[in-house]
């Protein structure tokens, strides 16, 4: 969330960036400051009416030491009085509180000024393109691909569990493994430190990521243990640090973690879930970044550049978008999207989103660091796919395929799959 002293101060440029990423009632905006207003007032009054008990407390020590019972006495039933007001002024305290709170999870991020101001897709900017696309009308799309050999079977996967559950066999799954295996064995060559995470997370992490309130029709709940199935690595890792004070000099933290993602994806239809475009279940390997907030847009710059570099070590055609703002996210301010050329398809296809949320994150889970003078203030945090595996996997079958049908393995995943071609 937002710091209040910011929206305070920058109360306009809040609003208008509210109205940027599509939120058109600003309103949220006023009633928040409504309600630190009434906040602070309570404070400034519970803390004098706490002075004047406390001093009062003196004065009834000193009168019942000169034998002065009856005054003391009165002085008592006033002190009496006062601290039953003191205890319902906190009650109110606590109400307000808990209204600028919920206000403030509401109040979208605000953009950087180097993003640009747009309503939707239409408005991202080409930030990058690397490699050739191809358009041969040989290529097959990858669900005919994988129809064809077996490898991949939706069918199965929907009488099992439902669509978008698919089952991976044989050369595809252990393509899916080599990606996995690449991308963590890369991560860690560049400084990132491999995290096995659970699965499954409770309110206060998928909060503290900026899951909710926001994207709760998304997950998949576990009603009877209260827990949320994870959209992305991304909410674990960063919550690992959650309620922590981190020393500087231990800045920055870099993670990357493999994980099986859930999202219901609701409201998803046409050529876009069709193969492995859009699943409710897939593989990612997710990087996050806990950084000192003078450095986090280089920060992100460095992830953004990183992933590119997955990308052209399999030797995937891919563009870079610098995201507008209204197709940016709630949490978001500032995002880039890699998308890989599908030559199957003909088309573009997302496979990783890099975000920095400046403090945004990390203010809902009171993540903070040391300062040079002993105070804590808040870190930054970003995170970036690195990378999601069905659109890769898609991207490989369909760059790779041969005229003769057979599919050849990039050469950074022969190491893995141990064979040149997949069979």
């Amino acid at each position: 969330m937002l710091d209040i002293n910011f929206i305070r101060e920058n109360t306009e440029k809040v609003k208008q960036g509210m109205i940027d990423k599509g939120e058109s009632n600003t309103e949220a905006v006023d009633e928040v400051l409504k309600a630190d207003e009434q906040w602070r007032s309570l404070v400034q009054e519970v803390d004098e009416l706490r002075s004047e008990s406390n001093t009062k407390a003196k004065e009834i020590g000193q009168l019942m030491g000169q034998g002065k019972k009856e005054e003391a006495q009165e002085i008592i039933k006033h002190t009496s009085l006062l601290k039953e007001k003191i205890k319902k002024l906190e009650d109110d305290l606590q109400n307000y509180k808990s209204r600028r709170d919920d206000l403030l999870l509401r109040i979208p991020n605000t953009p950087h000024e180097s993003v640009p101001v747009g309503k939707g897709e239409a408005d991202n900017e080409i930030f990058k393109t690397w490699g050739e696309t191809v358009e041969d009308d040989w290529r097959k799309a990858h669900w005919d691909l994988a129809d064809e050999k077996g490898w991949i079977d939706f069918g199965r996967g929907s009488k099992v569990t439902g669509a978008g559950f698919p089952f991976y066999l044989g050369p595809v799954a252990r393509l899916q493994r080599a990606l996995i295996n690449y991308f963590i064995n890369n991560a860690c060559d560049n400084g990132f430190k491999e995290i096995q995470a659970p699965y499954f997370v409770n309110e206060d992490s998928a909060r503290g990521t900026g899951q909710i309130p926001d994207k709760e029709d998304m997950m998949y709940v576990i009603e009877r243990d209260e827990l949320f199935a994870i959209p992305t690595a991304e909410v674990p890792v960063t919550n690992f640090h959650r309620d922590e004070i981190i020393e500087k000099e231990n800045l920055p933290l870099l993670y990357v973690a493999y994980t099986p993602c859930w999202r219901r994806e609701a409201g998803s239809y046409g050529k876009d879930v069709r193969g492995l475009n859009r699943l409710h279940q897939f593989d990612k390997v997710e990087l996050v970044k806990i950084v000192h907030p003078d450095t986090a847009y280089d920060e992100l710059e460095s992830l953004r550049a990183y992933a590119e570099s997955l990308l052209e070590a399999l030797q995937l055609p891919y563009r870079t978008l610098l995201m507008c703002t209204g197709d940016m996210g709630f949490t978001q301010t500032k995002k880039y999207d890699l998308e890989v050329w599908s030559p199957g398809q003909k088309r573009w296809l997302e496979v990783s989103s890099c975000s920095n949320f400046a403090g945004y994150q990390a203010r809902r889970m009171q993540l903070r660091y040391r300062n040079d003078q002993g105070n804590t203030e808040t870190l930054h945090t970003l995170n970036g796919s690195g990378l999601a595996l069905p659109r890769v996997v898609a991207a490989i079958l369909e760059t790779y395929q041969q005229e003769d049908g057979r599919i050849k393995v990039p050469d950074v995943l022969q190491p893995y799959t141990g064979t040149e071609y997949l069979d």
